[in-house]
């Protein structure tokens, strides 16, 4: 799949605007796959490679690139499955280990981690960026033909279950996407309804 992905325009290159309405196709049947479903094989090292590569072409007031990616491979996700549950259980928190299922499952993960920068830029907008690498993220891999669901849950919020996952301070794991092969195609779920959604500014 990579063989399709341009080589990545020199500094001050001049981008073309064309009409692209095969990315309009693809928005506009946009689907997330459960995390449940996502089997191997995972993305590969190129395959991954090329996503990272689309996804930090996110907008980013101020170019300071406001976020990092932690990639945990098979092996890796199921340690950090693993310390999270006794994490959980230690706690005697049931429900939270329960909810590990939709991380256990896939073969692959990369948690998109918003790291502010001391700046003009205001926070805010730092974290719209990370936000932004997540969409991509979540499209380039969906636009490769696999499977891939943003979740976040408990232990994106919880200080101690990032601290395996080594934040430092100040850190926030704006999402874990969750990547592998599909079982099944994701079915259409019911979506918002954009003329009740939107409106002109009349002055």
């Amino acid at each position: 799949m990579t063989d399709r992905l341009p080589p990545a325009p020199e500094f001050g290159a001049p981008i073309p605007l064309r009409r692209t309405p095969e990315v309009l196709e693809f928005l506009s049947l946009r689907r997330s796959t459960p995390a449940v479903t996502l089997m191997e094989p995972a993305p590969s090292a190129e395959d991954l490679n090329a996503m990272l590569r689309v996804a930090a072409r996110a907008p980013d007031h101020g170019k300071l690139a406001p976020w990092r990616f932690v990639i945990l491979d098979t092996a890796a996700k199921a340690e950090f499955a693993r310390r999270l549950e006794a994490l959980a259980e230690a706690r005697g928190d049931a429900p939270a280990a329960a909810k590990l299922g939709k991380l256990k499952a896939p073969p692959m993960a990369v948690a998109v981690v918003s790291s502010i920068r001391a700046s003009a830029i205001p926070e805010w907008e730092q974290l719209l960026s990370a936000g932004a690498v997540c969409t991509n993220l979540l499209n380039a891999a969906l636009a490769m033909g696999y499977g891939c669901n943003w979740i976040t849950d408990w232990y994106a919020y919880d200080t101690e279950a990032t601290a395996i996952l080594g934040l430092a301070g100040g850190e926030r794991v704006a999402g874990f996407m969750l990547m592998g092969t599909a079982k099944e195609p994701p079915l259409e779920r019911e979506r918002p309804d954009v003329g009740a959604l939107t409106s002109r500014w009349a002055g």
